[in-house]
């Protein structure tokens, strides 16, 4: 069972890309920030090398925390957001805002780590339901066969029971004969998907619905959680009737056996070992609970998020409702723009737990162009494919592309700088009427609109000109 979990948190914790690989992946879907990438990739690949490390060895070495600085749409989250689809461990991003004091209204600081070991287990049971996913579909053959084929019933005379009339059960004995063969011929027209539309009547368990709130925005949140699954583990499961398909009824059926066929208290040792060694927290808007100088007010209670995000970085012991869970080995990625707050107004002992400082560029008219056109996901790509689905067809000039660019970072310039938002912006304006219009477009013969520096400048013309841009855009 060791050798089993060891193999377990091996597949799912450690990512065996190199940091080559990492960089160019996430070079797929966000331009630029080479130091940024580079670092979450040395970051990731240190912890496939402290798997290999010697068991003596491996302990003393710590995951190196990471502090991204740079202001907001420089592509912070979305580095986080693509993290998370790359790794295979268990991965949650949360914002700093959500968390206070303990003592104050709000989540406490722990419900990370909870959220983590959920986050695991959602990973690990994932994983075991595929491995019995075969097992699981023969079994739900089997009771799907025993509702489309139901056992005869035998017939019950009320007369023979009292004077033991034996030949109740003659009937019976015929009936079974027919029965396999019944059995059999559905079973293959099961098989064969010839009966998926075909509506039967399904017991099933009627799971009940969370008690959403339930001790939330307290210390007592976990507690709620235990108070939950214990009075739902001490209840009968209650049954009733649906009328679904037999495809919908197969889906049904092979979840409910898959669930018996799992270990839950050895999912639950393996997920809550894998968020030891593998867990990662990309902790965003962390400058907004630093405070400048000695403050009072709302201020102490964003100071005390320090204190107590403190303890849960450095290492220490969260209970959950899987057991508990150290965070001693868990990478923290920190992120913020600290435009009004620097990082030295966190408190020194948590700046201490972030040694990997990064900061992220501003975006350049370069960067602009690039955007557009290149990642997988690019604006006009999604543009394109979204008008595409009316008939009608965007071309968009490399005039164009460089014009809009260029606007981009004028108006960052001279307003807020809120780096790639800007463009979803400018380009929802430059669109507008194109989107109104685009049905009557196509009805009238139009399919295609080109677009170029003249109609960029013709529809962005009062950005351009004014001086008070912030009217204008956001």
């Amino acid at each position: 069972m060791a050798k089993e979990k060891e193999k377990i948190t091996q597949e799912l914790g450690v990512n065996d890309q190199t940091p080559r690989e990492i960089v160019a992946e996430l070079d797929k879907y966000i331009v630029g920030q080479d130091e940024a990438k580079k670092s979450v990739a040395i970051a990731l690949r240190n912890r496939w090398r402290s798997h290999k490390l010697p068991d003596e060895m491996r302990d003393d070495v710590i995951p190196k925390n990471i502090l991204m600085i740079g202001s907001t749409g420089v592509g912070k989250t979305e580095i986080a957001r693509r993290l998370a689809k790359l790794v295979k461990a268990p991965f949650i991003k949360v914002e700093a805002t959500k968390f206070t004091e303990v003592g104050y209204v709000g989540r406490d600081v722990e419900s990370i780590i909870r959220d983590l070991a959920q986050t695991a287990v959602r990973m690990v049971r994932k994983q075991r339901t595929e491995e019995v996913k075969e097992k699981a579909a023969a079994n739900a053959i089997e009771r799907l066969l025993d509702v489309l084929v139901p056992e005869p019933k035998r017939s019950q005379n009320p007369l023979g029971k009292l004077f033991g009339n034996a030949d109740s059960d003659a009937t019976p004995a015929v009936e079974e004969d027919t029965k396999k063969p019944g059995r059999e011929f559905v079973r293959k027209r099961l098989l064969a998907g010839k009966m998926e539309d075909q509506v039967i009547e399904l017991e099933v368990a009627d799971h009940a619905k969370p008690m959403v709130g339930m001790f939330s925005g307290s210390s007592l949140e976990g507690m709620g959680d235990n108070l939950q699954d214990m009075v739902s583990s001490l209840m009968p499961k209650r049954m009733r009737k649906r009328k679904v398909t037999v495809a919908t009824a197969r889906k049904i059926l092979e979840q409910e056996e898959a669930e018996k066929l799992i270990d839950m208290e050895e999912v639950s040792e393996t997920a809550v070992e894998l968020a030891e060694r593998s867990g990662i927290v990309f902790l965003d808007e962390i400058d907004k609970v630093a405070v400048k100088g000695s403050s009072s007010g709302p201020d102490v209670s964003r100071e005390g998020v320090q204190r107590d995000i403190l303890p849960i970085v450095e290492g220490s012991t969260v209970m959950t409702k899987y057991g508990p869970v150290k965070t001693d080995y868990i990478l923290f990625i920190a992120a913020g723009a600290f435009h009004t707050a620097k990082p030295s107004d966190l408190i020194p002992e948590l700046q201490g737990r972030f040694p990997i400082r990064v900061e992220l560029k501003s975006l350049l008219k370069a960067d602009f162009e690039k955007i557009l056109t290149e990642p997988q996901n690019a604006l006009l790509k999604q543009y394109k494919a979204l008008l595409q689905t009316e008939g009608l067809a965007l071309d968009f000039r490399a005039d164009a592309i460089e014009r809009i660019a260029d606007l981009a970072e004028h108006v960052n310039e001279q307003s807020e700088d809120i780096g790639a938002r800007r463009l979803h912006t400018l380009l929802e304006k430059l669109l507008e009427q194109i989107s109104f219009e685009a049905p009557d477009m196509v009805k009238d013969g139009k399919t295609e609109v080109v677009i170029d520096a003249a109609y960029v400048d013709e529809r962005l013309k009062d950005i351009a000109k004014n001086r008070d841009l912030s009217q204008f855009i956001l």
